[in-house]
């Protein structure tokens, strides 16, 4: 049997990889990032810049999973990036082994348990839950029935303080030309009963405080899910003398951070009511924002906390009748960059840049209140560097400890 390599980015160097023996032998190329838990083996392998997920699993699945997932890549939504599938796999005495799919390493991602080994506590429960209500509505929103919903099949990177969270196994999923509602309720009662144990889980091996209620917890991910749902799709009724709460509701959905793409709009047969509904709404509002004038490509949640820094940027330097784009491309030039820059080789696998520079926000805050007066950004972050940053653990190469 011929070994397969079905790839929609080929790298040449997959060809190295010692797929004759089963993944659970593997030594060579593996790299100490964490893995969730997974019903597969799984494999973390570093080909050189590049660094890959490799799962065991049937090859009819393989494929399923390789499609299923560049199709959530074409439709935008957070979820890892499929590389290719290799089938056609045997061992050194001609035995059969199991097709292998493999995905892009999300950078800067963590598990939910790798988290918790970090020094997470309950106080980031919340923070934590919200990135996974974020996810499943955006998800339902594109009709994507998940079937496994859980914090095991997500990664969480680090966003202002938050997280955003990615889909990272899609075996159960499927697009649906449209997403019932008994479907979504299905989803979200299994994501309850999913995170429940996992929180018990991680009580009964000291990882979370025994005084943390569970129960409260998935509680909290039912009502944050149906209040987001709600805000982002339910019909709302006005008197057209109150016109205004269009773009209010608009606005609500940009805090939110996304974009709304379509409004549906009818008013009563004698002109006296209005009913709108969002038709279609896109998240990322902050993230597209401030790429399109930086060029910078971060999580929304980093991106608002940045384009907050350029308004502060361009009140305190009086730049308010400039061109937006020119001063924000200042700003990236007088401040983002050389503070970015002062950041040691041995300390930039801790953190993303952007999160790096909330950080250093948020210091800066506490440093002046302190100090009774405004902290300069270079004192802050030299500061910041040498008693905090250089202690945290590493997070782009992190071992399962």
């Amino acid at each position: 049997m011929a070994l397969r390599i079905v790839a929609n980015r080929p790298d040449p160097s997959l060809l190295t990889l010692p797929w004759a023996l089963p993944l659970e032998e593997w030594t060579e190329h593996v790299v100490p990032l964490p893995r969730g838990l997974s019903r597969h083996v799984v494999r973390i392998v570093r080909l050189g810049d590049a660094t890959y997920a490799v799962k065991e699993t049937t090859e009819e699945m393989a494929f399923r999973e390789y499609r299923l997932l560049r199709d959530l890549q074409r439709l935008g939504l957070p979820a890892v990036l499929p590389q290719g599938v290799v089938t056609g796999r045997v061992d050194a005495a001609g035995e059969e082994l199991p097709a292998a799919l493999l995905t892009q390493h999300l950078q800067f991602s963590l598990p939910y348990r790798s988290l918790f080994a970090h020094g997470l506590d309950a106080d980031s429960l919340p923070a934590l839950i919200d990135a996974m209500v974020v996810l499943l509505v955006r998800l339902h929103l594109a009709d994507f029935y998940w079937g496994d919903v859980s914090l095991s099949n997500v990664l969480f990177r680090r966003s202002a303080g938050g997280f955003a969270a990615y889909l990272v196994d899609a075996e159960t999923g499927e697009l649906k030309p449209s997403l019932s509602t008994p479907l979504r309720e299905y989803d979200l009662t299994v994501a309850t009963e999913n995170v429940f144990a996992e929180l018990l889980d991680l009580q009964a091996s000291d990882s979370l405080a025994h005084e943390v209620e569970a129960q409260d917890v998935v509680a909290m991910l039912e009502e944050r899910y149906r209040a987001l749902w709600n805000e982002l799709t339910a019909p709302e009724e006005f008197s057209t003398a109150e016109m205004w709460r269009i773009e209010q509701r608009v606005a609500r959905l940009n805090d939110l951070g996304f974009d709304v793409d379509e409004i549906d709009i009818v008013t009563d047969w004698d002109g006296d009511q209005v009913r709108i509904q969002p038709k279609a709404v896109e998240e990322g509002h902050h993230r597209r924002e401030l790429q399109s004038l930086t060029g910078l490509n971060v999580e929304d949640a980093q991106a608002q906390r940045l384009l907050n820094d350029i308004a502060s940027f361009t009140v305190s330097h009086g730049l308010g009748r400039e061109d937006r784009a020119l001063v924000a491309n200042r700003w990236l030039t007088e401040v983002y960059e050389p503070v970015i820059a002062m950041v040691p080789p041995e300390a930039r696998g801790k953190l993303e840049p952007a999160e790096i520079f909330h950080e250093i926000l948020v210091h800066r805050w506490y440093l002046s209140e302190d100090a009774g007066h405004e902290v300069g950004i270079v004192e802050t972050a030299r500061d910041y560097i040498d008693h905090y940053l250089m202690q945290k653990p590493e997070e782009q190469v992190a071992s399962d400890d």
